[in-house]
């Protein structure tokens, strides 16, 4: 075991190059989650962040509005609502991407979405001819057009002409031995 090194199922990721996410990409998406959760809103579809974000607004409105038999928040409780609010130092000021930030689906070009069919890869081009071809010549060797099939059924009739010999001399033979049982 190294001095200091992973212990346990641990895995370093030194030695890798570093990933940075554009900025436009980045925009992008924010801009593609903005439209999905626009038009759900508008299909009265509910994601669970928007709910969470509905339960908090519901809390905040029932804090501000005052139950009879309660008493008037006291002096503490609103500074905590307003310290939530303040920001400290400039941080607000600046805005910050995360560069690592994950990727949404793939984009695809406006070539991609426009062209309804889409061209195939030569390998595939090449395996549907070739499930072409052989289905062609299925169909043209059961019909017994190609020379395999000719040279086949050539074979397939000399063999029943040598069959019908054959039984033909088994008959004969019989009818000899069956006339010479009776001679006996």
């Amino acid at each position: 075991m190294p001095r200091g090194g992973p212990r346990g199922n641990k895995k370093t990721h030194k030695g890798q190059r570093r990933h940075f996410t554009d900025e436009s990409e980045m925009k992008h998406a924010q801009e593609k989650e903005e439209r999905q959760k626009e038009w759900r809103r508008k299909q009265g579809i509910e994601s669970e962040e928007e709910e969470e974000e509905d339960g908090k607004e519901a809390v905040k409105e029932t804090k501000g509005a005052a139950a009879p038999g309660d008493l008037p928040p006291s002096s503490s409780e609103e500074d905590s609502d307003d310290e939530s609010d303040r920001h400290k130092g400039v941080e607000h000021l600046i805005e910050v991407e995360n560069p690592n930030r994950m990727k949404g689906r793939a984009i695809k070009k406006v070539t991609e979405l426009e062209g309804g069919k889409t061209e195939l890869t030569r390998r595939e081009r090449e395996e549907i001819e070739k499930q072409q071809a052989k289905a062609n010549y299925q169909k043209m060797h059961m019909a017994g057009k190609t020379d395999e099939a000719r040279a086949d059924l050539a074979r397939l009739a000399i063999i029943r002409k040598q069959r019908e010999e054959a039984t033909k001399k088994k008959e004969e033979q019989k009818a000899k031995e069956e006339a010479a049982k009776k001679k006996s």
